[in-house]
């Protein structure tokens, strides 16, 4: 999977750190009506976290489409949010390829999957295979890292920093019961 790839369809974006702990507040149907200024259709918000289901016929890579989103909200709210994105079949190749999936009695609501909003350098992926957190694991796959949390989410060190401090790019997590909502509701 390549960031820079150009889709024509629909997209999820995902927003780093809105609404949490009451800062950053943007209201859903304000960021819903933000999306549609920026001449997105079909826009759907999924709970307060900030993930936003659209449609776009502009031919533009996913990189440039963040920048435009992350200018917006910037130029609205006067505070900066990164948005990663993925196309609908991203997120379905993702869920697919969840590789805690295939453990037998893996508990799915402990499950995990942290955005990346660039492909990590090889020897980044590489230095963060030694830190070790028992019980909580991880697993880095192109621009995805699935985490498996036995604990809370909350209290693991597997966070977005520690992601974003290791391997040197953006990031943002979503439950898995998120992430499978968010794939539904592309309708694809």
């Amino acid at each position: 999977m390549c960031d820079n790839q150009s889709f024509m369809g629909v997209y999820i974006s995902i927003l780093r750190g809105i609404n949490v702990g009451g800062h950053n507040k943007i209201r859903m149907e304000d960021l819903k009506a933000l999306y549609e200024t920026l001449g997105f259709s079909e826009v759907t918000t999924y709970i307060q976290s900030g993930n936003v289901i659209f449609k776009t016929d502009k031919n533009q890579p996913v990189t440039i489409l963040s920048q435009n989103i992350e200018k917006a909200i910037e130029d609205k709210y006067q505070f900066v949010v990164p948005v990663i994105i993925r196309s609908a079949s991203e997120m379905q190749t993702i869920i697919a390829s969840n590789p805690f999936l295939k453990e037998p009695g893996i508990d799915k609501e402990r499950l995990h999957v942290t955005f990346l909003s660039d492909q990590p350098a090889s020897d980044t992926v590489k230095a963060i295979g030694k830190y070790d957190f028992p019980p909580d694991r991880f697993r880095i796959m192109d621009r995805e890292v699935y985490l498996s949390c036995p604990g809370r989410y909350g209290n693991t060190k597997l966070s977005n920093t520690f992601f974003e401090n290791k391997l040197h790019v953006r990031a943002t997590s979503r439950n898995w019961n998120t992430v499978l909502k968010l794939s539904n509701l592309t309708n694809l």
